[in-house]
C-alpha cells in the first residue's frame, strides 16, 4: 500500500472522475495510481491551467475539482488560480507535492515553506505526516471544500508517503553509513524510528469518519417574510449571481423556480444562461436604472462589491433582501431589511413553492423591456460604427446568431470579453464561465478544458483578448491530443484596450499597452489544431462554420479576428 493508491481510492469513492496535473517527481504515484483506479488523468502545459480546469470542473459538477502539482515551483505557479477559486467560491482540492519528511529544511530540491504561501488563499491547508492519516485527510478536505461557503483546500503530501514502504526504506537505507560507530548506529536508529511513525498503523485508517458537507438552509420565517414583501412590491428586481449556482445539479429546478416567481431578473457570473437566451424575464441591459427605480431588490448570491458600485446602484429606499451562504457578503456595503444566510439557489426554489398568488407586475415589466430595447438599439448603432478592422460589437452580434444550442462560453480578457458579455446570450444554465470577482486573466485554457471534459458533446468557445490569450494558448496542445471541441475567438487589435483607453486619456501615454498583431492562429496549427485569420465580418461568419465543422472532427480551432478599437466601453474600467 502506498499513499498514491490511498489518495486515488478516496477520490474514486467520492465521485472524482478527472484529475488535472503537470507531471513531477514529487507527485508521480498520485496520477499513476489514479489512472489505474479509472480516474482520467489530464496533463496540461502549466500548473495554473490544471487548477483553473479543476475550478471549472467543481463549478459545473458540484464535486470538488482536483489538481495535483509538484513541489516548489509547481505549487507557486498555482497560487493565482487558487486565489481565483477562493474568491469565486469554487470547490477544489489542490494536492501539492513536497520533499521527503526526513529532508525538510535541509536544502532538498524544491523544498520551501509551501504552507505559509498557501494558507491565506484556501479554506483549509494541511500537511500530512503519516501514511495512516492520508485517507482521513483527503476525505475531510473534499467535504471541507463543499461545506458552508465552498472554496479550495490544499493538502501537502511529502514524497516519501506516496511510494511503497520498501522503496522508501531503501532510499533512507542508503543515507545511513551502515558502520558500527555510535554515530552510525544512532543514525540508523533514528531513521528506523522515523519510518515506524511514517508507515505504522495503516490498517486502522477509516476514510469515512468525516460528516457530509453542510449547506446552510433558511428557516420558514425567511420564506414567509420574503413572500410578504414581494406581494407588497410594485417594482421588484431579482439579481442572481454565481452564489446561487453552487448546487449545479439543481440548475434546472432553479430555472423553473425563477420562471414561477415571475420577477424581472438580471443574471451575472455563473448564473448567466440560467434562463436560456429568450426568456421573457431575462434582462441584459440597463440594470443600473432598474435598480435605482426598484422598490424591492432581491440579491441571490450577489454581493454589493465594485460590480454594484459598492451598493450605490441600489435605490436607498427600496426593500432589500439578501440571500448568501456567506455571512460576510450578506452585509457587504449594505444593510438589508432581510439578511438570510442560506444557499441562494435552494432558497429561490423553496420560495417559489411557498410564495403563492404573487402579482404579475405587467407595467413594471413593460417599462424594463422598453429600457432594454432602447439599449439594444443603441448597441446596434454602435456596432455600425466604422473602425479599422471588424467592429467587435458587430462581430459578437454575428456570433450570437450562429451559436449552437449546446455551447459553453468562456470569457477570458478585458475589453473584448466584456463586450461579449453585453452581446452574447448563453444558451443554457451553466453555459457561461468567467473568472469572477478576482478578474483574473489566463483562465481560458483551463476553464475550457474543464468544461470540455464535463460536457464532451458541447461546443466550447473561448472569448480571448489578444493580451489574455497568451496566458493559455499552449493548452491547444492539450485540446488537440484529447480531441476536444474547443474554439478560441481572439479579438486582435494589438492593444491591452481596457487599460489603454483610460491610460491614454488620463495620462497621455500608451506605454506598455501595445502589442504586435500576431498570427495567433498558427499556434493551433503547431499543435495539430486548425485556425485562420479574418479581417472582415463576412469572413468571420464563414470561419464560425468552419470552426464548428473542425470541432465536430475533434480538431480545436482558433479564429484570429482583426478587430478595431471602439469607444463602446469607454469609462467602464473598475478599480
Amino acid at each position: 500500500m502506498n499513499g498514491g493508491k490511498i489518495i486515488a481510492d478516496v477520490l474514486k469513492m467520492h465521485g472524482v472522475e478527472t484529475l488535472y496535473t503537470l507531471c513531477g517527481g514529487h507527485i508521480a504515484p498520485i496520477y499513476v495510481e489514479a489512472e489505474k483506479s479509472g480516474i482520467r488523468v489530464v496533463d496540461v502545459r502549466d500548473e495554473a491551467s490544471a487548477v483553473f480546469a479543476a475550478d471549472a470542473s467543481g463549478r459545473l459538477s458540484g464535486i470538488p475539482g482536483v489538481a495535483v502539482v509538484t513541489a516548489g515551483p509547481g505549487v507557486t505557479n498555482a497560487v493565482t488560480a487558487l486565489k481565483n477559486a477562493q474568491m469565486a467560491q469554487s470547490p477544489l482540492l489542490l494536492l501539492g507535492g513536497a520533499t521527503a519528511t526526513l529532508l525538510r529544511g535541509r536544502g532538498a530540491l524544491q523544498d520551501i515553506d509551501q504552507m505559509a504561501l498557501i494558507k491565506p488563499h484556501v479554506k483549509w491547508a494541511v500537511r500530512v505526516g503519516r501514511l495512516r492519516d492520508v485517507a482521513g485527510v483527503i476525505t475531510r478536505a473534499l467535504h471541507t471544500a463543499l461545506s458552508g461557503v465552498p472554496g479550495p483546500v490544499f493538502v501537502e503530501i511529502p514524497v516519501d508517503l506516496l511510494y511503497d514502504e520498501a522503496t522508501v526504506r531503501e532510499w533512507y537505507g542508503k543515507k545511513g553509513k551502515g558502520g558500527d560507530s555510535i554515530a552510525d548506529k544512532l543514525m540508523t536508529w533514528y531513521i528506523e524510528r522515523h519510518l515506524g511513525k511514517l508507515f505504522g498503523g495503516v490498517a486502522s485508517v477509516d476514510a469515512l469518519k468525516h460528516p457530509a458537507p453542510t449547506i446552510p438552509i433558511a428557516g420558514g420565517g425567511g420564506f414567509n417574510a420574503a413572500a410578504v414583501a414581494l406581494k407588497k412590491a410594485q417594482k421588484p428586481v431579482l439579481l442572481i449571481g454565481s452564489g446561487a449556482m453552487l448546487l449545479p445539479r439543481s440548475a434546472s429546478a432553479l430555472s423553473d423556480a425563477v420562471g414561477k416567481l415571475g420577477i424581472p431578473a438580471y443574471l451575472s457570473g455563473m448564473a448567466r444562461g440560467l434562463l436560456g437566451h429568450t426568456h421573457s424575464l431575462l434582462h441584459l441591459h440597463e440594470r443600473k436604472k432598474a435598480l435605482r427605480e426598484a422598490d424591492l431588490i432581491l440579491l441571490a448570491g450577489v454581493p454589493c462589491d465594485f460590480r454594484l458600485d459598492y451598493g450605490s446602484h441600489l435605490n436607498r429606499h427600496a426593500v432589500k433582501i439578501a440571500v448568501n451562504r456567506s455571512r460576510r457578503e450578506l452585509h457587504k456595503n449594505i444593510k438589508p431589511q432581510q439578511a438570510i444566510q442560506a444557499d441562494p439557489g435552494a432558497f429561490l426554489i423553496r420560495l417559489a413553492e411557498t410564495a403563492t398568488d404573487l402579482p404579475e407586475w405587467p407595467e413594471w415589466k413593460a417599462h424594463l423591456h422598453t429600457l432594454q430595447e432602447g439599449r439594444e438599439q443603441e448597441i446596434a448603432r454602435q456596432g455600425g460604427a466604422l473602425v479599422k478592422g471588424i467592429n467587435p460589437v458587430t462581430l459578437f452580434m454575428v456570433l450570437e446568431k450562429m451559436l449552437p444550442a449546446n455551447s459553453v462560453l468562456i470569457a477570458d480578457g478585458g475589453d473584448f470579453a466584456a463586450t461579449a458579455a453585453y452581446t452574447l446570450r448563453p444558451r443554457k444554465p451553466l453555459g457561461w464561465l468567467d473568472p469572477g470577482v478576482f478578474g483574473t486573466l489566463g483562465v481560458g485554457g483551463g476553464f475550457a478544458l474543464g468544461a470540455a471534459l464535463h460536457n464532451p458533446g458541447d461546443y466550447v468557445w473561448i472569448i480571448y483578448g489578444d493580451g489574455s490569450a497568451a496566458y493559455s494558448l499552449m493548452e491547444f496542445d492539450t485540446f488537440a491530443k484529447n480531441g476536444m471541441k474547443v474554439c478560441a475567438i481572439i479579438g486582435n487589435n494589438g492593444s491591452w484596450e481596457q487599460i489603454a483607453r483610460d491610460q491614454i486619456t488620463m495620462l497621455g501615454s500608451a506605454v506598455a499597452t501595445t502589442m504586435p498583431r500576431s498570427d495567433y492562429h498558427r499556434i493551433a496549427e503547431a499543435f495539430a489544431g486548425a485556425g485562420e485569420r479574418v479581417d472582415m465580418l463576412e469572413s468571420f461568419a464563414w470561419a464560425i462554420q468552419r470552426a464548428i465543422a473542425s470541432m465536430d472532427k475533434g480538431v480545436p480551432y482558433i479564429i484570429n479576428a482583426d478587430i478595431g478599437s471602439t469607444d463602446f466601453r469607454k469609462g467602464s474600467i473598475s478599480m
